[in-house]
């Protein structure tokens, strides 16, 4: 994950020149499908930034496309499956949501909190939304499943990325 939120910062090199735009870049990479918060933690740490500012700014950024996702998945996937063009990508997302979704059914929403909140590749609040939606969970309860999940995940990134625990240590 590093090296594609090293390469990530690369490609978006010249917003860090402007002003907030190394907040810019965590913001966008935190929007991002696979990276989501992870990544936007991470690539707060290497730009810099306070932990506090890294933190809100990546909590923001993975939060906004969540109730989208949870209202609109379905029926975009419903039309990605009678498109030529889009049927592959509609059949692999299909395919990560029967790998996965058996560790929510069986738990429920606690079992989407951990999924969304153990920082694993391949899980996160993306996923976990599209999970959800699939297997047409209460969109409430969802939510508020998903978004303990990103606490519980912030802060596990936050300890990996900022070092929290051997800057306490230190103090």
């Amino acid at each position: 994950m590093e090296n594609l939120v090293n390469m990530l910062i690369g490609a978006f090199q010249g917003l860090t020149a402007i002003k907030y735009g190394r907040e810019i870049v965590v913001f966008i990479i935190s929007l991002l499908p696979l990276l989501e918060l992870r990544g936007g933690i991470l690539a707060a740490s290497i730009l810099k930034l306070s932990p506090a500012t890294g933190y809100i700014i990546s909590m923001i950024g993975n939060i906004i496309p969540i109730p989208f996702i949870l209202l609109l998945i379905n029926k975009i996937l419903e039309w990605m499956k009678n498109s030529k063009f889009f049927k592959g990508f509609a059949d692999w997302l299909f395919e990560k949501v029967e790998k996965h979704k058996g560790q929510i059914e069986k738990f429920g929403y606690f079992g989407l909190v951990l999924f969304v909140g153990i920082p694993l590749p391949g899980t996160g609040a993306w996923t976990g939304s599209l999970i959800a939606s699939v297997l047409e969970m209460d969109r409430k309860k969802s939510f508020i499943a998903i978004m303990i999940g990103i606490l519980m995940a912030s802060i596990i990134m936050m300890v990996i990325s900022y070092g929290l625990v051997a800057r306490l240590i230190n103090y």
